[in-house]
């Protein structure tokens, strides 16, 4: 039956697709049909040897890495990051989250995870933001893939200055490195953790969360996962 109030609601103040910014009809979901069909898939989570996981070779001892979609520029899919980044659309980062861990779920790689942790924000950033993008999409990963959500046990130290203010590939390492630290080893011990973060760039901050766990906590395992990923941070060209 029909609820008239969210039809006049409707009426007034219609659902936009936050990639195009069309209308999204009555039985579309968060983001109309057209950009569902039209989604810069990278298809990582299915390729052991990816460019995400050969992002962190020699470097962090991790079992499996993957992005979800392509950071890419004139993509609507960028206007939709930037929309719960910077623009207070956390729910849209928990329902992409949800879409990600459907996704994964349906993989072998990913089915033996034990915990799901986002990388945390400095809680300066967290009070001026209102919240930590990055929770909410491992909050809608966690529920899709029926794994659980750990919040506490690891704490961003350092308020370091944002990794797009620096230019080179070394200084976004230098920045990120020693700003983790492990609070609660005893919550992440002898578990496979998915560690969580919204866009992967060089792989510099969540690679420093990941080296901070690896090196605090006995025999954890790791994997990662981002939302996004950037085809010139990763060194690959269209």
């Amino acid at each position: 039956m029909s609820n008239p109030l969210k039809d006049i609601a409707v009426l007034f103040f219609p659902r936009v697709c936050p990639s195009c910014g069309r209308v999204i009809g009555s039985g579309e979901g968060f983001l109309c049909t057209a950009c569902q069909w039209e989604m810069p898939l990278t298809g990582f989570e299915t390729q052991a040897d990816n460019p995400v996981a050969r992002r962190f070779w020699g470097l962090v001892p991790v079992r499996n890495a993957t992005a979800f979609l392509w950071f890419a520029d004139g993509s609507g899919f960028r206007r939709v990051v930037h929309s719960f980044k910077y623009g207070g659309r956390w729910a849209l980062a928990r329902d992409m989250g949800r879409w990600f861990g459907r996704v994964l779920a349906d993989t072998d790689a990913y089915a033996g995870v034990d915990a799901i942790v986002p990388v945390p924000l400095h809680w300066r950033k967290v009070l001026k933001r209102g919240y930590n993008q990055s929770e909410y999409i491992a909050k809608g990963m966690s529920r899709s893939m029926d794994v659980p959500l750990e919040t506490g046990a690891v704490v961003r130290r350092v308020n370091n200055r944002s990794q797009t203010q620096t230019a080179t590939h070394s200084e976004r390492w230098d920045n990120v490195e020693g700003i983790f630290k492990v609070t609660r080893p005893d919550r992440l011990a002898g578990k496979h953790i998915l560690l969580v973060d919204d866009v992967l760039t060089t792989g510099a901050t969540i690679g420093s969360c990941a080296e901070a766990i690896a090196g605090t906590v006995p025999d954890v395992r790791l994997s990662i996962a981002t939302l996004y990923a950037s085809r010139q941070g990763l060194g690959i060209r269209d």
